[in-house]
Formats: structure tokens, sequence, C-alpha cells
């Protein structure tokens, strides 16, 4: 029976190995292409064939979703028609481990007459592609993972980790942000957390419940049920926010054994509650509902007049936990 294991192992050491080789070979060439790119006032035009090809669509796509604009071109198809997809403003990222791959070379020429920066990723340092280049990445492996040393393993794996340090040198001199990353994905987990605002899921107008300074339990309760969000804010005449009252405070309130139909709301209500305010993001009221262990908030303003309201349940439902 085959060593499935051994296999697999002996394969992850050699790529490794091959990835922490590349550290090495960082030189000014390096930097050239980070302010080649920087300098760009177009976008980068990744281009690349066969498993080169797949590993320079997925630098484009980290590429563009790190700050700096960039797509695939397929050089067969470039020398097809697809060439017209890359401008003067452009710069273009070609890579081919042998750096002789005719589909790319051929277009050497052409990316010369438009004068069109060229960064290169090869194996070899005196190949076609890598003498044409305005700055060349030298992806030097020893042996591919491969045991023929045929397939490109080790190679497209060392070429993947070179675009991603590419891309993040890229996006720290450029002070991508959080907020930046998250307008590119909008429409993941990610993108919610790091752009809806409280704003944005807080109950709000007639679905706020309020109660005014004085109101009785019962009135009190008549609010929570009606309002369904588990407890309700207590205003004074002023209209703004002095304590908030809570299932929980309920539950209080009769291992107290106080009568709910004399009682007050000022005299079980937690004074003081923890607020946040439209502005702030919804991830952040996530964190305060920890830290206070509290299922529920209130929105106020700048002048602590209640705006809105939120619990656990509209954070959960609009995904941001």
């Amino acid at each position: 029976m085959h060593n499935y294991l051994q296999s697999a192992n002996r394969t992850i050491r050699m790529e490794a190995d091959a990835v922490s080789q590349q550290a090495q070979h960082l030189d000014d060439n390096f930097i050239t292409a980070c302010e080649l790119i920087m300098n760009c006032q177009g976008r980068v035009v990744v281009t690349g064939m066969g498993k080169s090809g797949h590993i320079g669509n997925k630098i484009a796509a980290t590429l563009a979703s790190t700050g700096t604009p960039a797509f695939f071109v397929h050089p067969g198809e470039a020398s097809h028609g697809d060439l017209g997809m890359i401008t003067r403003g452009d710069a273009v990222l070609a890579l081919s481990n042998s750096g002789e791959t005719s589909e790319v070379t051929t277009l050497l020429p052409l990316l010369k007459r438009l004068a069109v920066p060229l960064i290169s990723m090869t194996g070899a340092k005196d190949s076609t592609l890598a003498r044409f280049s305005n700055a060349h990445l030298w992806i030097d492996i020893q042996q591919e993972a491969c045991p023929l040393d045929l397939a490109p393993t080790s190679s497209t794996t060392a070429t993947l980790v070179m675009g991603d340090a590419l891309a993040i040198a890229l996006l720290e001199a450029k002070g991508f942000s959080a907020e930046d990353f998250a307008f590119s994905h909008p429409g993941g987990s990610l993108g919610r957390r790091l752009l809806l605002k409280v704003s944005d899921v807080m109950h709000s107008g007639a679905r706020l419940p309020l109660v005014k300074s004085g109101s009785g339990l019962q009135e009190v309760l008549l609010e929570i049920t009606q309002k369904g969000l588990g407890m309700t804010g207590v205003i004074n005449e002023a209209g703004q926010l002095i304590g908030i009252y809570t299932d929980g405070d309920l539950r209080r309130t009769l291992d107290q054994g106080l009568d709910i139909h004399q009682a007050i709301v000022n005299d079980v209500m937690t004074v003081n509650p923890v607020t946040v305010h439209e502005e702030q993001l919804a991830a952040e009221a996530v964190e305060v509902m920890q830290q206070k262990k509290v299922n529920a908030l209130l929105v106020t303003d700048q002048n602590q007049q209640p705006t809105g309201a939120l619990n656990m349940h509209d954070l959960l439902r609009a995904g941001v936990i």
C-alpha cells in the first residue's frame, strides 16, 4: 500500500522550503516593481499561460481586493484582440516559470510600443521575459514537489506567495484600511461587520419603546410587550434618557416582592444605561453588549435623547454576528 501521508508530508516540506527561499531574493527589483505599480495611473494587467495563468488570476484578484485595481488577461486571447484591454497608463505583470512562454513573449514588442511598464516573475534570470522587464522578480526553487520534477507545484506556490508579498507591500504603502477592504467585499460577512452602522439595524420612530418618568409598571410592561424588544427606555420631561427597564429588571422586581400594580418605573429601572450612537458600527454595538453582558441597547444622540433601540436578535438577523 502506498504511503500517502509520507507523500503529503514531503510535498508540504518541499513547498515550504521553496517559499522560504524567496525572501533571500528580495532586492531592488521588488522595490522597483512596487514603485512602478504605485505610480501607475491605470490598472495592473496580469498575464500568464497554463498554471502560471491560474496563479496570475489569483494575484490579480488579490491586488484588486487590496486597493490596487487589477485584472487578468489571457496571453493567447491578447494576441487575438484582447490586447486592446491594455492602455498606456497601465502596468503589466507577466508570469512564466521558464520566461520563454511563446504566448507571453509574443506580446513583448507590443507592450514596448505602448510604453507600458513590465514586471515579470520567472524562474530564469536570463530568460527573454526577465531581460525585457523593467523589474524582474526571481522565483528561485531547487526542485518541484512533483517527484518527476515536472508538474508545477513548488514554483506556482512560490509565485503565489510573491504575488501576496507584492499586494501587501502595496496595501501598506497606500494606507489601505479595513473599511477600504470592506468596500470591496460588501456582500460578505466581513463587509457587513465593517460597513453596517447602528442606524442601519436599529428600531426607530413608532417602533422605539419609550415611557415617561413616573409611569406605572403596568404601562411600562404594556410598552415592552407592544414593541417586542424586551425593554423600554425611560425619558424625562426634556426627552432625555434617564433609565432603562428590561425583562431582567422585571424578574428582579418580582424577586423583591414589589407590587407591580403600585410601583412606578423610577423605583425599579436601571439608571444611566449603556448606550451607543447611530454612527457607530454595528460590530461595536456587539462588543458593548458582550462587555456589559446585556442583550439590548438604546441609541442616543449628543443631547442624550433616544433615537433608536436594538437587541442581539437584530444584529444576528443583519449578519453582524
